[in-house]
């Protein structure tokens, strides 16, 4: 069956295909079907849509996102087949029972999903399985293996370190402090991150403002080599394919399945050839673990889910109630870890987290002795080595042109928000800010976010700032504006919660 090419030219509908329905009708192939698109000796399953109007008969619909990576262009003549039925349907089902999962079934799975053999309603029934019904240990670890074999991978001699936060903590700025910090004392990083999906920055987002982070495995390497660190995008590199695969369907549905989450962090880490880890759990109200006994047991989950790897993981469990530092958004936060590795006041529960995590990598790296760490990181960002070693890394991915905070660029529109009354910060939503920031802009805006004046504890007084949002969109800026007023992410408390008795009878 060969058919004339015609582009869609839409950044949607990866994996699938048009059809005129006359023709699909005439060869038995229905909507949701997949079939086998041939161009010379390279060939993809797709998914089959239907119109009467958009193709004409011999002619196929093919998005323009699948027409570049196949190297089409309108005109090209190409052969589809009927395609089989994957065999990981029917592990998909099996998950779906409850049952346990072999290692050959996880492998083939992944395979699939790599392949885009699977259906996004598959895909997600597969989700929604493991979400339902978990995933014992013995699973984990072969979905680990299996999401970093369908990869690609960078070997290393000697020791690798790295770092991850599960994330869920807006402002969570720490790794462009802590990887400079433990780099400058000799360890080697090859620190890859993800963008923001449903926050109002990633890491990746930040860095960019100040480097390049598409990053090739070849390039990352010879940063490692050379200057000790890298602060790129995971999204360049073919790390764990399947887990992005995954995300797409996890994302409308706002789940994080964690056995999901375990093998998706460690997979990445493996890949990248680290074999010391250090985990940051934030823990807190409005943050993806709330109370420390989840954290304990995502930590022990964590440790031996590396220890079946051949990888050494400590886990640092740090207060996730309210965002870290001051800056929220791309840009913000990248000038508020500029002013810390300059020395410049900031919040002090960025240089906190920052160099704590520093120091457990300097402990694990036999930089510093255990419980010495923390303070050797603080010395080594006092000196300027901090600063130093990053201005190299942001040299070597490809500097932006900026080396202080105030050369950063943010929306040239903001506006204040003030307090309406007295009182302290007795809480701050942490899904708020964010719902807030991205109304501004953020991430896509790279300047877009909010400046907090205003932390939990803070004393406040009627007509002070309690936060300041930025945009380079003015009337981004006004829809933040009318978002903050509804959504009041600030609870201004008095001292006196409530007076008991609220009343006194009269005699």
């Amino acid at each position: 069956m060969e058919f004339r090419v015609k582009k869609v030219d839409l950044e949607i509908g990866e994996n699938s295909i048009i059809m005129n329905r006359e023709d699909a009708v005439e060869r038995g192939l229905n909507a949701g079907d997949r079939v086998r698109l041939f161009l010379g000796p390279r060939a993809r399953t797709v998914i089959v849509h239907l119109s009467s109007t958009f193709v004409s008969r011999g002619e196929i619909g093919i998005f323009a996102s699948s027409m570049e990576e196949m190297g089409l262009k309108p005109g090209d003549t190409v052969r589809i087949a009927h395609a089989e039925r994957p065999a990981s349907i029917d592990v998909i089902k099996k998950k779906m029972r409850g049952e346990k999962l072999g290692r050959e079934e996880i492998f083939e799975l992944v395979r699939d999903i790599v392949d885009d053999n699977l259906t996004d309603v598959e895909l997600t029934a597969y989700v929604v399985s493991v979400q339902t019904m978990g995933m014992d240990m013995d699973e984990i670890a072969w979905l680990t293996e299996a999401m970093v074999k369908t990869g690609d991978t960078l070997d290393f001699e000697g020791e690798i370190f790295d770092v991850h936060s599960i994330g869920g903590v807006p402002g969570n700025k720490y790794a462009l402090i802590a990887v400079p910090t433990a780099a400058a004392a000799g360890l080697r990083i090859p620190k890859t991150s993800s963008r923001a999906i449903s926050s109002a920055a990633g890491t990746a987002d930040v860095m960019e403002v100040l480097a390049r982070v598409d990053l090739s495995l070849e390039k990352i390497k010879e940063i490692v080599e050379t200057v000790g660190a890298t602060l790129a995008w995971g999204g360049a590199v073919n790390l764990a394919p399947a887990d992005d695969k995954i995300i797409r369907v996890e994302y409308p549905l706002g789940i994080d399945p964690r056995p999901q989450l375990l093998a998706s962090v460690m997979a990445k880490k493996k890949a990248m050839g680290a074999n010391v880890v250090v985990i940051d759990i934030p823990m807190g109200e409005e943050a993806k673990v709330e109370n420390y006994a989840e954290a304990r047991k995502l930590a022990r989950d964590f440790i031996e889910l590396g220890e079946r790897l051949g990888m050494m993981v400590d886990v640092a469990i740090t207060y996730g109630g309210q965002p870290v530092g001051r800056a929220i958004g791309p840009a913000l936060e990248a000038k508020e870890a500029l002013m810390a590795l300059e020395g410049k006041p900031v919040s002090s529960s960025l240089i906190e987290k920052s160099t704590a995590i520093a120091g457990i990598l300097l402990e694990l790296g036999g930089k510093a002795r255990r419980g010495e760490g923390k303070a050797v990181a603080k010395e080594i960002l006092r000196s300027g080595r901090s600063r130093e070693k990053f201005l190299e890394i942001i040299e070597a991915q490809g500097s932006r042109g900026i080396e202080s905070s105030e050369e950063v660029p943010v929306g040239k529109y903001h506006e204040d928000v003030t307090s309406m009354e007295d009182g302290y910060v007795g809480r701050l939503s942490n899904k708020a800010l964010v719902r807030i920031a991205r109304i501004a802009g953020s991430p896509r805006d790279k300047g877009a976010g909010i400046w907090l004046n205003k932390k939990k504890g803070d004393r406040v007084e009627k007509g002070d700032v309690l936060f300041t949002i930025y945009s380079s969109s003015k009337e981004r800026l006004e829809m933040a504006l009318r978002a903050a007023r509804r959504l009041m992410p600030h609870k201004i408390e008095g001292m006196i919660l409530e007076r008991i008795p609220s009343y006194h009878e009269e005699g």
